[in-house]
């Protein structure tokens, strides 16, 4: 399996992932950048549609992805809901199924345990992170890269503009980060340069995201401290 044909969600999930250390980082908000992955990119196949600031799926639209056809399900039969809403609620549903995904195609080992002997445990092996090298590899010289953003695929800017609003450690370090944030810029522009509304939506759920890891990194600091 090559990273192009994973879809955004199990790209940035993977990108997560210390290919090293075979180690996630990034937990405590994890789940919302899975979330904002696959928001984004079923705006982007046009199978998920603004409709007076809410999110709806068009007519029959499948996407060929059990995850993303799961969150179309799933957004079809709730009551409307703004873009940064979808962004947090029942986010991990889509973490979860992601991983499920990973797991059948050999990428996760899912191992059960019990915690401290007495709970029911799961926890999740990478297998291959040669793949997590070639999507990070990837995803940093989009970002470090020479290329004209128009030139980037919009999912390939997708993933570059969505893991530095989840500030992944893994994909670059906070000085990065700023010292390319311009480029970071104009790669967000492009991922939803395929109609003006598609930017609006998009930076909606990259600020949604942004404000649910200031609230998520907020709250675990509090709670180790």
């Amino acid at each position: 399996m090559t990273h192009d044909s994973l879809a955004l969600a199990a790209r940035l999930y993977l990108l997560a992932w210390d290919a090293d250390r075979r180690r996630l980082t990034g937990t405590l908000y994890l789940d919302y950048l899975v979330r904002a992955g696959a928001l984004t990119e079923l705006v982007q196949r046009g199978l998920l549609v603004d409709a007076d600031g809410a999110a709806k799926p068009v007519d029959d639209a499948r996407a060929g992805d059990a995850a993303l056809d799961g969150l179309l399900e799933l957004i079809g039969e709730s009551r409307p809901r703004t873009w940064k809403t979808w962004v947090s609620h029942r986010r991990k549903f889509t973490l979860e199924t992601v991983r499920t995904q990973l797991v059948d195609s050999g990428i996760l080992r899912r191992r059960t345990g019990r915690r401290f002997g007495l709970f029911p445990s799961i926890s999740y092996e990478l297998e291959h992170p040669e793949l997590v090298r070639e999507i990070r590899e990837a995803a940093r010289s989009v970002m470090l890269g020479a290329e004209p953003a128009e030139e980037i695929s919009d999912r390939d800017a997708a993933l570059v503009a969505l893991a530095a609003a989840g500030e992944l450690r893994t994909f670059a370090s906070g000085k990065e980060r700023r010292q390319y944030r311009a480029r970071i810029e104009e790669l967000t522009e492009r991922s939803g340069a395929t109609a003006p509304e598609l930017k609006k939506v998009i930076k909606d759920v990259r600020a949604a995201m942004t404000v649910a890891i200031t609230a998520a990194s907020a709250g675990g600091a509090a709670a180790v401290g």
